[in-house]
């Protein structure tokens, strides 16, 4: 997505919405020439997974939504947005992985090697030799709804999707209350839940067990809603 990664940050940032982020998205899908995909999404990148899986003729052929859901309360919001705020710089890459240990601590039981990996692939070195962030701190404006609001709606795109989904749960997460994700599986009986324990928002799906999952879903194999444990070793049914 724009302001992430290596993507560019945008010069005006009320570009960085949904409406955009989608734009982008089918103009790779177009220049990738895809007829279908199978959609692994985290946090927004759930949101998006299932807003496009929602359009008509949609490529999304198998949605994984990974601690989201299609109401996300304003405590969250604020909460993200905070998690997002950092330093303008670090002056090393052990104080960027502080950060990321503190800010992202509801993850789960990550390695000293797991902590390391997430420290290196999410800062980028500047030129005067110090770290920052691998994403436009303005991007945090898409976790803020409009005033007076009790979060962020999207029923009518949950209603919509057609496609087998996974959704994904942190047991402790308050991003994606049980309560909604309860909803959505009435909504959808067919669609999967699986919450891991020992983590908030989000699941890191940097363990054995996470990843599994993921694959069989991505497979076609059959799973029951089951809630699992989280670790850098083999997730075990409850």
């Amino acid at each position: 997505m724009a302001g992430r990664g290596e993507s560019q940050w945008l010069a005006n940032p009320l570009g960085y919405h949904f409406g955009q982020f989608l734009a982008d998205i089918h103009s790779l899908i177009a220049h990738l020439g895809l007829k279908e995909v199978e959609w692994v999404g985290t946090s927004m990148g759930g949101l998006l997974g299932m807003m496009l899986a929602s359009e008509p003729a949609s490529p999304v052929k198998r949605l994984v939504m990974n601690d989201v859901g299609a109401f996300l309360p304003m405590e969250a919001l604020q909460a993200i947005a905070r998690n997002l705020e950092a330093p303008d710089r670090f002056e090393s890459l052990d104080a960027v992985e502080a950060h990321v240990r503190r800010t992202h601590r509801e993850w789960g039981e990550l390695t000293t090697e797991q902590w390391r990996h997430f420290a290196v692939h999410g800062s980028r070195r500047t030129e005067d030799g110090r770290y920052r962030l691998h994403y436009d701190p303005e991007i945090a404006r898409v976790a803020r709804p409009m005033p007076l609001t009790p979060g962020l709606f999207f029923w009518d795109a949950w209603y919509r999707v057609s496609c087998p989904v996974l959704l994904l749960r942190g047991e402790d997460s308050r991003v994606f209350p049980e309560a909604v994700a309860e909803t959505m599986l009435d909504v959808k009986p067919a669609a999967t839940l699986v919450e891991f324990a020992g983590c908030g928002h989000v699941p890191a799906l940097m363990s054995p067990g996470q990843i599994g999952v993921v694959q069989n879903f991505l497979r076609g194999l059959p799973s029951q809603n089951h809630v699992q444990s989280v670790g850098p070793y083999p997730a075990r049914a409850a």
